[in-house]
């Protein structure tokens, strides 16, 4: 699902122009990416929690050459998904199908 089909699902639902919807969800996105990058985390109740943690340095292979390569410390962004999320991936999926006519 792209940002444009969040944007358009969400309109649909709740009766904002796409353009109006476009602001929101992008002052959303905007303030969870302020957010991390200020505090180093951020928990969204039923949804999850986004953190910075800081990656060592360590040695890796250029697979193409196989020679040993230093890789630098860097910090990344986790994702933790909350409980709801984690049950509701559980789920099966229903199977859509074409009944022949």
């Amino acid at each position: 699902m792209t940002k444009k089909e969040i944007v358009k699902a969400i309109a649909d639902k709740i009766g904002l122009t796409q353009v109006e919807t476009k602001e929101v969800v992008q002052s959303t996105f905007d303030s969870i990416i302020e957010a991390i990058a200020t505090q180093g985390r951020i928990e969204l109740r039923n949804f999850g929690v986004f953190e910075v943690k800081q990656r060592a340095p360590r040695k890796a292979r250029n697979p193409r050459t196989g020679e040993e390569v230093q890789v630098p410390a860097k910090k990344v962004v986790i994702f933790k998904p909350g409980r709801l999320m984690e049950e509701r991936v559980k789920l099966p999926t229903p199977v859509h199908t074409q009944e022949a006519t």
